[in-house]
């Protein structure tokens, strides 16, 4: 049976550590011509709120705000699923990156005039997680 994981996400384990690859994805983001528009940190938000421990998590939301105006444009309501996120993690010692698969993100609304900015976001979404599982 596939992982379910593999619907909704693109993912790569990459050889830098946590702080480089977080830094490593923003200039990766940058290159595909997305900003962060939005940043948590899960694990400093689960210790001040919940006073847990976990490993290194952190949820970079990114724009690229051209293909964010055409998507708005095409379907208003579509902001309820934006920005795009790209996730860093620590799990079991292993740095892992991980990003929103636009065309399941997207698919889901059922808008025929989303499919193009789905495969042009999906395809730099995917070369920027890419990148990062060849470093």
């Amino acid at each position: 049976m596939p992982d379910a994981r593999m619907s909704y996400s693109v993912s790569a384990v990459t050889a830098l550590g946590y702080d480089d690859a977080v830094a490593a994805a923003r200039e990766a983001l940058a290159a595909e011509g997305f900003g962060v528009l939005t940043e948590i940190d899960v694990k400093a938000t689960m210790k001040a709120k919940l006073g847990l421990d976990r490993d290194p998590y952190i949820i970079l939301g990114a724009c690229n705000p051209g293909f964010a105006h055409r998507a708005l444009e095409a379907e208003p309501e579509l902001g309820v699923l934006l920005p795009c996120n790209v996730v860093v993690r620590v799990e079991d010692g292993r740095t892992l990156v991980s990003a929103v698969s636009a065309g399941e993100m997207l698919g889901m609304v059922g808008n025929p005039a989303l499919e193009p900015i789905a495969a042009e976001v999906g395809e730099r979404l995917e070369r920027v997680i890419a990148a990062l599982g060849g470093a």
